[in-house]
């Protein structure tokens, strides 16, 4: 009687520990992820202040290099629409923002040291540069964590900078295309934190 009454028991048992491992072996990828998402959003609040900063041209040189056309053909150009955007798939999408996350990250370090070099305020894009490392290092963590690979970076070619002139032109150029990568990583984000039912906070 003892064996037939324990069999119910312990199938319902089986049956608990498979329900818990369905329901906590998914959550737990997502829940990382969530995670890093959250993480990299004060980054991006961060970068995108350094962004205005990277120059400190007047109004009227504004206006004249804003008519001029960007040279730096390696600078992530991003123009993405809300079709899109919610046809963004998680893997594809984390990958291409390592991709420009690098990309701009090069270019910034390449302007901090040519503004040093021609005595021009530097601490705007060696700011930035540094909450892009550490979104790079997130989102390097965040491929790795759903097994996808890391993107295959390499370092563009940059031009030489040798005057101030070409300096403020440049840091221009990297900070209207640094503002535009902030505001759409921003959208991406919370594209993936709805897709990915990440808790509202």
């Amino acid at each position: 009687m003892k064996s037939h009454d324990s069999a119910p028991r312990l199938l319902h048992l089986l049956l608990l520990a498979e329900l818990f491992i369905r329901s906590s072996s998914r959550p737990i990828s997502a829940q990382s992820l969530c995670g890093a998402f959250r993480l990299m959003l004060p980054h991006l609040d961060r970068l995108n202040t350094f962004s205005k900063e990277l120059h400190d041209l007047t109004d009227d040189e504004l206006l004249y290099f804003e008519a001029v056309e960007n040279t730096l053909d390696h600078l992530p150009l991003i123009q993405h629409n809300a079709t899109s955007l919610r046809a963004m798939k998680v893997n594809a999408t984390l990958a291409q923002l390592y991709v420009y996350t690098h990309s701009f990250r090069i270019h910034v370090d390449w302007l901090r040291d040519a503004r040093e070099n021609v005595s021009l305020a530097s601490s705007p894009a060696e700011g930035a540069g540094n909450h892009l490392l550490q979104l790079s290092g997130l989102l390097n963590a965040s491929l790795h964590q759903i097994m996808e690979a890391v993107p295959q970076t390499a370092t563009p070619p940059l031009p030489p900078i040798t005057t101030a002139f070409e300096a403020q032109l440049y840091s221009f150029q990297v900070s209207e295309r640094l503002r535009v990568f902030c505001d759409w990583s921003r959208r991406v984000l919370h594209h993936l934190q709805r897709r990915s039912r990440c808790p509202r906070r």
